[in-house]
This record gives C-alpha cells, sequence and structure tokens, in this order.
C-alpha cells in the first residue's frame, strides 16, 4: 500500500507537469494561428478568446493521452535508474505487479480522454463553426472594420470604411471597389447604410458620393456624382448551421447516418481511448533503461510510437472513408497487433532467464563495478 501511494503520488506529480507544458505549447501555437486568422480578416477579432478555448478543447484527447503515456513511462524509467526496480525485483516481485497501479492512474484519463472525443470535442467543434460562419456569412459592410480593407463574400468586391456608428449600421466615408466582366469601378461617398427588401435582398445604399468606372490601363474612364446609390451586396439572407462539418456532429448523429464519412468519424472518436489505454500499458515494459546510460533514448522512442501509432489510425481513418476497408474490420486490428506487441515485451521482461532480462543486466553491470574496485591479486614468482 506504501508503494503504491508513493507511486501514484509520483505519476501525479509527473503527470501535471507534462500537461502543463504540453497543453502551454498547444494554447501558445492555437493563439499564433487564430491571431493570424484574425488578422487577415477571417475571424472576428473579438471572437478570438472564444475559438482559443475551443479549439484547445479540440486538442485534450491527444494531449492527455501523450500526457499518460510519458508520465507512466518517466516514473518506471527512474526507477531502473535510481536501481528501486532491484530492490523490486529481489523481493520477489515481478514487472506484471505495476499493472494495477498504473491502470489506478491511467483508467481516469482514459475515460476522461473518451467523454472528450465522444461528447465535449464535438461541441467545442461545432461552437467553433458557429461562430466563423456567423462571421462569414455576415453582411459585407458588418465584416468590414473602420480603417481596415475587407474583402466580400463574393471576391469581387473591396470596402474601406473610415467609421461606422449605429452597431455598424451606417458608416462614414465609405470606398467600394467591385471587379466586372468589362472593368472595374470605383465608388465613394461619404455615408452609407445597409436596407433590406420585402424579397431578403441586402442593398448597400450610398450617399453624396461620386463613381469611377473603366478599364485600367486605359483613359476612357467614367466619372459621374450621385445623392443616392444602391448597390446590391448580398441575394438572401444566410441560414446559420447549415453546412455543419462532420467532425462537429454529435456522436448519436453518426451513428444514426451510416456512410463511408460518418464510420471514419466514428472510428477517430472510438479510437482515442483505446490508444490512452494501450500506450499505458506499454510504457510499462518500455520503460526498462540500463542505469549507465541516459532515459533520454526512452522518451525519443516513446515519441515515436507514439505518433505511428496515431499515424496509422489516421491511415485507417482515411482507408474508411474512401470505402477501401469497412469499418467492422478497420477498427480492431491494428489495436491488436498493439496488444500482442504489449504481451511480448511483458513476457521478455519477466523472463528472467534471458541474457537481456533487465535484472540480468544490471547485476552483470554491479558485478562489472565491483570487480573493477578490487586490488589485483598478487603474482607469486616461482623459482
Amino acid at each position: 500500500m506504501i508503494f503504491q501511494r508513493a507511486l501514484q503520488r509520483e505519476l501525479a506529480s509527473a503527470a501535471g507537469a507534462t500537461f502543463t507544458v504540453l497543453f502551454s505549447v498547444t494554447v501558445t501555437w492555437t493563439l499564433i494561428a487564430i491571431l493570424g486568422r484574425a488578422a487577415g480578416g477571417r475571424v472576428d477579432s473579438g471572437d478570438v478568446l472564444a475559438l482559443i478555448a475551443f479549439q484547445s478543447v479540440n486538442y485534450l484527447p491527444t494531449v492527455l493521452t501523450l500526457t499518460s503515456f510519458i508520465s507512466v513511462l518517466v516514473v518506471i524509467t527512474r526507477s531502473y535508474r535510481d536501481s528501486e526496480m532491484v530492490v523490486w525485483f529481489a523481493s520477489g516481485q515481478s514487472l506484471l505487479a505495476w499493472i494495477r497501479p498504473v491502470l489506478t492512474f491511467g483508467i481516469p484519463l482514459v475515460l476522461m480522454v473518451g467523454a472528450l472525443s465522444m461528447v465535449v470535442a464535438p461541441w467545442a467543434k461545432m461552437k467553433s463553426a458557429e461562430f466563423i460562419q456567423r462571421f462569414e456569412k455576415r453582411e459585407d459592410l458588418k465584416r468590414v472594420a473602420p480603417g481596415q480593407f475587407r474583402e466580400s463574400s463574393s471576391s469581387d468586391r473591396v470596402f474601406f470604411v473610415e467609421g461606422s456608428t449605429n452597431g455598424s449600421t451606417v458608416v462614414k466615408n465609405v470606398f467600394v471597389s467591385t471587379d466586372q466582366k468589362d472593368g472595374s469601378s470605383v465608388v465613394v461617398a461619404r455615408e452609407g447604410v445597409i436596407e433590406q427588401d420585402p424579397k431578403g435582398g441586402q442593398y448597400l445604399v450610398l450617399k453624396n458620393g461620386r463613381r469611377y468606372e473603366g478599364k485600367p490601363g486605359q483613359a476612357d474612364f467614367q466619372s459621374m456624382e450621385f445623392e443616392r446609390y444602391s448597390m446590391r451586396v448580398a441575394t438572401q439572407v444566410p441560414v446559420l448551421g447549415a453546412d455543419v462539418p462532420l467532425n462537429a456532429l454529435s456522436t448519436p448523429a453518426l451513428l444514426a447516418v451510416k456512410n463511408q464519412y460518418t464510420r471514419s468519424e466514428l472510428l477517430a472518436r472510438i479510437s482515442a481511448p483505446i490508444v490512452c489505454l494501450l500506450l499505458v500499458l506499454l510504457a510499462i515494459p518500455l520503460g526498462f533503461v540500463n542505469p549507465r546510460a541516459g532515459s533520454s533514448a526512452n522518451l525519443i522512442l516513446a515519441l515515436l510510437i507514439f505518433f505511428t501509432y496515431n499515424n496509422l489510425v489516421k491511415m485507417l481513418e482515411a482507408s474508411v472513408k474512401r470505402e477501401k476497408i469497412d469499418f467492422a474490420l478497420a477498427w480492431w486490428p491494428l489495436h491488436l497487433f498493439v496488444v500482442l506487441i504489449i504481451v511480448a515485451l511483458f513476457a521478455w521482461r519477466l523472463n528472467v532467464n534471458h541474457h537481456y532480462h533487465p535484472l540480468v543486466l544490471i547485476n552483470a553491470w554491479k558485478r562489472k563495478r565491483i570487480l573493477a574496485g578490487m586490488p589485483a591479486a598478487p603474482q607469486v614468482e616461482s623459482r
């Protein structure tokens, strides 16, 4: 019991430090990406914090999986390095006795990863998609920030306003550049307002301005002044939620619709907790390290295994999406192969008569140190 409590504290401490580092890196990377999109006018600057939170939730299953794997591996590696495993094996205990305390630590993380991948992450993706669609489907002038050039949703107009009033309904000092088949036109006005007709059409009504029309590079530009000028900016009021991403659908919705796309997404959500559980178990036999060597090799190997495992899962998802493999055949062979690797590693570590068994290697290393410190035997001269 004392050993298990001490091990649980050490695992929790390692997990806390690992999660803090990984989550900080994830949030920083997400912050840079979303700020870049906000600076480019693809998302609203007021939605940056919400989008960062939603995007960070999407990465939590991967972060927690890597956290659990590295935490168990680091603790077991330290036990080998500090020769605590020698005492453990000399007391008649085997490596199998580590499974129970490690699972006690890992099962809550596995359940958390399952809840995140099945429920929380799809909800966060749905909310993130709603924020982005709400900004993209706003009227063109409502997307314009004062003092910035912004492209319209149809990509054929560029707007610039100096200021806005009345909740961005009325804008001041408007500049609109429009590309047409027979040339281009530039409209400048002191004031503009958005009006809607009974059929749902959106119009930008400009007042007290001037319009220039012609072909670039030619001198036959036409110029006219106007007191009121109407410009269509949208044909109908867009409906939010009409194009929901597949990964933002809830799990019951995926189960209700049976096709290769929903099955591919369902495979990704099912695989997340399975990968977390198997990596936690794999870390037990994988944590062996020679006391004379450093522990960095184990961490590098752990990262390679983690990314390889996840990439293979992604390959299976792509195969299901392309209908190359059926879902019933795709979700279990890879995980069964990892289970066989775990069993083989445990059998290798438990074979105490094997030349490369950890206890044999550690004892051989200690014997070499003892023999290296013994004085040389005196030589007797023969007469």
